[in-house]
């Protein structure tokens, strides 16, 4: 195991960066997923930002990963590189089944 794999395990063990560990994965993944995608098409941001009608600063704070782009950007972001948005919810990890939930 590397050193930082072994620090984020020894970091993950307070609740608190837990916590905020999970809160914010979801918002890596989706922003991980942007930049790779553009990168595959092989464009710049800035041919991002021109196909977006937008400025290459809005594109770089999108795959900053400080805040979850709105669905409308991230599908403007998508279009723009020649993919569309596709979202599935899947169940959590030890997640009550739906018909567990309400009973």
């Amino acid at each position: 195991m590397t050193s930082l794999a072994k620090l984020r395990q020894k970091l993950l063990t307070d609740p608190e960066i837990k916590a905020e560990y999970d809160r914010l994965g979801p918002i890596f993944a989706v922003v991980g997923e942007m930049i790779e995608a553009r990168q595959a098409a092989g464009l710049t941001q800035t041919e991002i930002a021109t196909r977006m009608g937008t400025s290459q600063s809005v594109v770089a704070r999108l795959e900053n990963a400080r805040h979850m782009p709105t669905f409308e950007m991230i599908a403007r972001y998508a279009a723009a590189i020649g993919r569309r948005l596709d979202i599935h919810l899947v169940p959590s990890s030890g997640e009550l089944g739906a018909s567990q939930a309400w009973q």
